[in-house]
């Protein structure tokens, strides 16, 4: 069964509309953190209500789209695959940092680490942030030690490029689960009403994370199989080369 891909005369609208999706969901995530701040821990401390406040905003911007920023860096940035692949490999950095400092504003409240794994949402939290940072880690020591066969790196490629947008995909599905669980418990300890504004924008938010997953995905698996049948054309005429 062939892959669609996506044209290239489609390739820029597409990272056009991943970015303005992009913009659009981290303008809501600021909105939901400033305008209802009260959601927040509400009965603790501004300091307390900060951290809080910060998990959505570092999981989401930090998180999810920069790493998204990341996959598509391969599609837009001009100039040589290795200066690509630094940008791809700083952007991830910064992703996975945001990722960690996020988690640990959960740490920080009083009841303690352990209380705070006590749902889906933190466990797929904690699984998506040690498979990022084993996955950077990866492409970090692959980037400055290039003494690899071309066999080897050839085995491992697929495997880096499915463990990435495995995780992408699992780091949104974990933010969706965050987000119903934040939304639960709006509705039922403070009563806040299931056609209220808080709800509207959190819902919106949820929609706007799936449709910018979905975007990117579909680019960076498009771009992927059309690549493909160049890359070994290319490779298949160094190898009749080296063999003469």
């Amino acid at each position: 069964m062939a892959v669609s891909t996506v044209s290239p005369s489609l390739l820029v609208p597409f990272l056009l509309f991943a970015r303005i999706s992009g913009l659009v969901v981290a303008a809501l995530v600021i909105y939901w953190a400033c305008v209802f701040n009260s959601s927040f821990l509400s009965h603790s401390s501004q300091k307390d209500r900060i951290y809080a406040a910060l998990h959505p905003l570092l999981m989401v911007i930090g998180f999810i789209l920069i790493s998204g920023e990341a996959i598509l860096v391969h599609q837009w940035l001009p100039g040589s695959r290795s200066l690509r692949k630094s940008v791809h490999l700083c952007l991830q950095g910064v992703a996975l940092a945001s990722g960690v400092f996020g988690i640990w504003t959960k740490f920080h409240g009083k009841d303690g680490v352990l209380a705070n794994f006590y749902s889906l949402h933190s466990w797929m939290g904690l699984i998506c942030i040690c498979l990022f940072g084993a996955q950077w880690l990866t492409g970090f020591l692959s980037f400055w030690h290039r003494g690899e066969t071309r066999n080897v790196r050839a085995r491992v490629l697929p495997w880096h490029v499915f463990l990435g947008l495995y995780v992408y995909v699992l780091a949104v599905a974990t933010a969706e689960t965050g987000l119903l669980v934040k939304l639960t418990l709006l509705q039922t300890r403070r009563n806040v009403s299931t056609h209220s504004s808080e709800s509207m924008v959190v819902n919106t938010l949820g929609l706007g994370l799936a449709l910018v997953s979905g975007i990117v995905i579909l680019v960076a698996i498009s771009s992927k199989s059309q690549t493909s049948p160049t890359k070994l054309m290319y490779e298949e005429s160094n190898l009749k080369y080296l063999s003469l």
